[in-house]
C-alpha cells in the first residue's frame, strides 16, 4: 500500500499554471482588446463629430446652390426662408424614409 502512496503523479497543467504560448497568445489578445476600445471611445467620438460637421457643410452647399437658383444670395432674410422651407423638405422625407423602413408606408 505504501508503493501506491509513494508514486508521484504526472504533472498536468492547472489554470495557475499556463503554458508560455496561451500567456504570450492572452496578453497580445488583452492589448489588441484595450487598443479596440482605446479607437472605439476616443477616436470614435472624434470621427462622429466630423462626419457631423460635413454633414453640416454639405447641408449648407446644397442651401447655398438651391436657393441660390432663385437669385436669393446667403446673409439674406429670403436665403433664410428658403433655407429653412428645404430644412422641412428634408425632415419630411426623412420621415417617410423612416416609415418606409419601419413599413408603415
Amino acid at each position: 500500500m505504501t508503493d501506491a502512496r509513494s508514486k508521484a503523479r504526472p504533472s498536468h497543467h492547472t489554470t495557475g499554471n499556463l503554458p508560455r504560448p496561451a500567456l504570450a497568445a492572452a496578453l497580445l489578445l488583452a492589448v489588441v482588446a484595450a487598443f479596440a476600445l482605446h479607437t472605439l471611445f476616443v477616436s470614435g467620438t472624434a470621427m462622429r463629430e466630423a462626419a457631423e460637421a460635413q454633414l453640416v457643410r454639405v447641408i449648407a452647399d446644397e442651401d447655398r446652390d438651391v436657393c441660390g437658383q432663385f437669385g436669393l444670395r446667403p446673409d439674406t432674410t429670403p436665403f433664410a426662408a428658403c433655407s429653412r422651407e428645404l430644412a422641412t423638405v428634408r425632415r419630411k422625407q426623412s420621415d417617410r424614409d423612416h416609415a418606409a423602413a419601419a413599413g408603415i408606408l
